[in-house]
């Protein structure tokens, strides 16, 4: 066991996550006047230790002091009550309320996805908590289903209760982001968060759409092997809407999940949009729940004046969020749901003198600018994000390969190797002949000599000529295929000859007359064969 302060004692740890440890702790005797709740000796309750790095920095510790009121003030039905903030030489802690039940991403994992009614419930239940949170001016900032635990959930009603209130803000004070660019989930992070651009409580309501469609599908809508891609698919891509999801709900998620903060509803009015699509989607649900929950899109009105993180205007603050700018080259797998983590830059620190530490850069050369163009540094917001223009030209580089026709003759797995036909081998070359000189003495007529025999050689046959290139059979103008459709062709033609062969029969043998004389089949054979017998016995006499 470990004491805290004087009023508490550590007993297990319950959870650990990126800013701190949860512990399962005991009050040891009553708190002060300065605790908001002042509890009874040996109750139990639960205490998140945070990180010493944490307790390190100054701008933490004067923040953590800073916003005691704001979150010990901060009371709702559906947010875990913070009880006491303990400051302690190199220690920060926060005593909360002991919730005893499962977190909604273990519950989930555990369970599977919830039905639409359902999980429009549970969410509106958490949307009233950020509506409470955001009249008080208190921006949650990592919304996930992790920081959700489920209060009652061993069969009785399932009651979440939200967490971490304020730890992001804390946990993104302006130490810490000198050595650290990003604080929070890549898989519910919302797009101005990811590109560092002013935050207002619409962040918040972009985590509970991306939690409400976790919640009917069981994955976050968007997902990659790294957290860099997770990122550029929250700036990019718009959410698939699933085949199972009913509209009025896809309506909600869809407008949560707007790119524009402005666009997004208010937490009041998401809790009562949910609320209704729950009433309307159910299968008790009457014509009139029904057709309020089509129209829910009248609910889902933005927010007039949300509330803004303080530090996020842009430059104008004290730069609580600077932009997403590097994240880490080994940034493999990861769940998307996991605790908050925080990613180390990789970029080099300022030195005196403005020089960078990092000389080492591989960098194209930069062609001249133009006459008018702007500089390097200026600020370009129309032009494209630098992973839309790093995703162009891997595309650029993927459409150069390219599918045509290949001349069977130009293939060289396919083609002969042609043997060129040999030069004629010429006769060796004589010198010319000489006179010889005269001998002083009579010599001996000496044997001449025959030139060789010249070797004969078969004519080659000529290289074949290439073959004429084989023209692309035309298409048909009817390109699609049928299956089944000759044989349907052939019962076609069957019934066809069946119907005229039928015809004939009827007009030109006597069946109608046979028909209309009703006799039966046997019956009409023994008069055929009576009037056969007449006609041969009249023949014979």
């Amino acid at each position: 066991m470990r004491p805290v302060g004087s009023k508490y004692l550590l007993e297990e740890p319950l959870g650990r996550g990126a800013t701190g440890t949860v512990w399962r702790a005991r009050q040891r005797e009553t708190a002060g006047a300065e605790a908001a709740v002042a509890g009874e000796p040996g109750e139990t309750v639960a205490i998140k230790v945070l990180k010493e790095e944490l307790a390190h920095d100054a701008d933490v510790v004067m923040r953590f002091l800073r916003e005691r009121s704001v979150l010990l003030r901060l009371t709702h039905p559906n947010i875990v009550r913070t009880r006491d903030l303990v400051v302690e030489g190199d220690l920060l802690a926060l005593v909360m309320d002991l919730v005893d039940g499962p977190d909604l991403h273990r519950y989930l994992r555990a369970n599977g996805p919830f039905s639409p009614v359902a999980a429009a419930l549970l969410t509106a239940q958490i949307a009233d908590a950020l509506a409470a949170s955001h009249a008080d001016g208190v921006v949650h900032r990592d919304l996930k289903p992790a920081n959700v635990l489920l209060a009652g959930s061993d069969g009785g009603e399932m009651h979440p209760m939200l967490t971490d209130f304020g730890i992001a803000r804390l946990a993104d004070s302006p130490g810490l982001t000198r050595t650290h660019e990003f604080v929070g989930t890549p898989a519910y992070v919302a797009p101005e968060s990811a590109e560092g651009r002013p935050q207002t409580s619409a962040v918040d309501i972009y985590g509970a759409g991306i939690l409400l469609y976790e919640l009917v599908t069981g994955r976050p809508p968007f997902a990659g092997s790294t957290a860099l891609e997770v990122l550029h698919r929250h700036l990019s891509e718009e959410p698939r809407r699933p085949a199972t999801l009913p509209e009025p709900l896809w309506t909600v998620i869809e407008r949560c999940l707007r790119k524009r903060p402005e666009e997004r509803p208010s937490a009041e009015n998401l809790a009562r949009a949910l609320r209704t699509v729950a009433s309307g989607v159910g299968v008790h649900a009457t014509p009139a729940q029904a057709e309020a929950a089509l129209g829910v899109a009248a609910l889902l009105a933005p927010d007039p004046a949300p509330a803004t993180v303080p530090g996020t205007d842009g430059g104008q603050g004290s730069g609580d969020a600077d932009p997403t700018q590097v994240l880490p080259s080994g940034a493999g797998s990861y769940d998307p749901a996991a605790a908050t983590s925080v990613l180390p830059s990789t970029g080099a620190p300022a030195v005196p003198g403005g020089q960078g530490a990092d000389p080492t850069r591989a960098m194209p050369p930069v062609p001249p600018m133009p006459a008018g163009a702007p500089a390097a540094g200026a600020q370009q917001p129309d032009g494209p994000h630098p992973w839309e223009s790093q995703m162009r030209a891997a595309r650029d580089r993927n459409e150069q390969t390219q599918v045509q026709y290949l001349d069977p003759n130009e293939d060289p797995l396919r083609r002969r190797p042609q043997r060129r036909p040999a030069a004629p081998q010429q006769p060796p070359q004589q010198p010319p002949y000489r006179q010889p000189a005269p001998a002083p003495y009579a010599q001996a007529p000496q044997r001449r000599q025959e030139p060789p025999p010249q070797r004969y050689e078969p004519q080659r046959p000529p290289a074949p000529e290439p073959r004429p290139r084989r023209e692309p059979r035309p298409r048909s103008a009817n390109p699609m295929r049928i299956p089944g459709l000759g044989c349907l062709k052939g019962c076609l033609v069957t019934l066809i000859l069946l119907f005229v062969a039928a015809w004939l029969i009827w007009e030109l043998t006597p069946l109608q007359e046979w028909i209309g004389t009703t006799r039966g089949f046997f019956a009409q054979i023994g008069h055929l064969y009576h009037q056969v017998e007449r006609f041969v016995n009249k023949l014979s006499g």
